[in-house]
């Protein structure tokens, strides 16, 4: 009888701990629900206020300066995306605001849309209107000069991320497909003598018909073959070999190569290389005289090249150079920096190829030349270039890395043309002090 009075009280007793351990557990399940919806309450509030506040600087950014209104305006935290674009975008900005935002005056960027027009123009359906074609350069646009995140630019367009990440995509596609022929491509027989000649009156360097060089385009870390994507710096990069012409305008880009592929290995597998090698493509008809012997047309580049007949590079540095060694140091290292501006002035106008390019690996080639042919196309249009776009270059943690080829790579008739030009610039220094005598 007793043992059954036990057996009872202690079942009730575990019975009772049972119910208020399940009571603990659903008030904790229950608490910890509140804390999570707080939370998400919580990054909402700051999502929106982090919207109202981006788009309140924007507006007193884009509004003219003069007098006040004569009306209130409205807040802009009410006013809807799509009337940002059509009113304040499209009515409000200034030529300013143009340059600044998208890297172009109005005139080209509407130029721009028409040229784009074949590849990009869109139809309305039943479901919902098309996308208009302006908007839709200027949400890529936006994207290339500033390298903001595809939340930003979603929230100030109006349209979603993956609309953003569409249309970036596609007006990159279009601008190398629709773009590139016209603006970036291989110059003709005439344009060559054009180009030397503006190489011989602007940088003092005959026969020079263009300088190549390279250009480091950080990335994150990408799903595969990571290893092959860090650079002799120590940072992630694809690399891009550009050759640009007396005006620092490009004529013929390479794009998308692993950062640590040697820049003489991208140049072989480039179609300059095969164009430099072709006897027929640098070579003039009849042929040119340079210092008592028929020379054809040549390029500039640095110590990551080999030393070819069309290819000229400067002596290594060291204190056992001559005269005309040292001169032709000076006048090539003073020609060849235009390539080395030109890639300046590209990152400084369209700074996603400054910081680091997070979209995918497919992608970033079509992207690096797209801002390419939109270089040429400010170029050539003569859009305004701001000087302060270059302090963001100026000062960037990630410093390009540098090359050298060994001398072995050298070709033995590239010693013998650049030799003549020692002798010639030394003929050139030589007259000059005598005329100065």
């Amino acid at each position: 009888m007793a043992n059954d009075e036990t057996l009872r009280s202690l079942m009730f007793t575990l019975s009772y701990v049972l119910m208020k351990r399940r009571r603990d557990v659903t008030s904790a399940d229950a608490q910890r629900r509140r804390e999570v919806q707080r939370r998400v309450a919580h990054r909402q509030y700051f999502h929106q206020r982090h919207k109202r506040m981006i788009m309140m600087m924007i507006a007193q950014t884009s509004r003219p300066m003069g007098d006040p209104p004569a009306r209130p305006t409205r807040v802009w935290s009410n006013i809807e995306s799509t009337d940002w674009w059509e009113r304040v975008v499209m009515r409000e900005f200034q030529p300013s605001d143009w340059l600044e935002k998208f890297r172009m005056t109005k005139e080209t960027f509407f130029l721009l849309c028409g040229k784009l027009k074949p590849r990009l123009n869109r139809q309305d359906t039943r479901l919902r209107p098309a996308l208009p074609l302006e908007k839709r350069v200027a949400v890529a646009l936006w994207r290339l000069a500033s390298n903001v995140e595809y939340r930003t630019i979603s929230t100030l367009f109006g349209v979603g991320r993956s609309t953003v990440c569409k249309c970036v995509r596609d007006v990159c596609h279009a601008i190398v497909l629709l773009l590139r022929p016209l603006y970036l491509r291989t110059p003709s027989e005439h344009e060559l003598e054009d180009a030397a000649r503006l190489f011989a009156t602007r940088w003092g360097f005959p026969h020079c018909v263009g300088a190549v060089g390279s250009l480091h385009v950080p990335i994150i870390a990408p799903s595969s073959n990571t290893d092959n994507y860090w650079n002799s710096r120590g940072w992630l990069s694809v690399v891009t070999q550009g050759a640009v012409n007396g005006l620092g305008q490009f004529w013929d880009v390479c794009a998308g190569f692993p950062g640590s592929t040697e820049h003489s290995a991208i140049l072989q597998n480039s179609t300059l290389w095969a164009r430099g090698c072709d006897a027929g493509f640098l070579l003039h008809d009849p042929p040119l005289d340079f210092m008592g012997r028929p020379l054809g047309y040549l390029m500039l580049g640095d110590a990551g090249y080999p030393l070819k007949s069309w290819l000229l590079k400067s002596y290594p540095e060291s204190g056992e150079l001559t005269a005309g060694q040292r001169a032709l140091n000076r006048k090539l290292e003073r020609a060849r920096g235009v390539v080395d501006e030109a890639f300046l002035r590209l990152r400084a106008r369209w700074q996603c190829l400054l910081k680091r390019n997070d979209c995918r690996m497919d992608v970033v080639p079509t992207m690096i030349l797209a801002c390419c042919v939109l270089h040429n196309v400010c170029e050539v249009h003569g859009d305004e270039f701001d000087e302060r776009w270059e302090e963001a270059v100026r000062h960037e943690e990630s410093p390009q890395p540098a090359d050298e080829v060994s001398p072995s790579a050298d070709d033995r008739d590239g010693e013998e043309v650049r030799a003549l030009f020692c002798e010639y610039f030394l003929q050139q220094e030589n007259q000059q002090r005598t005329l100065a005598c």
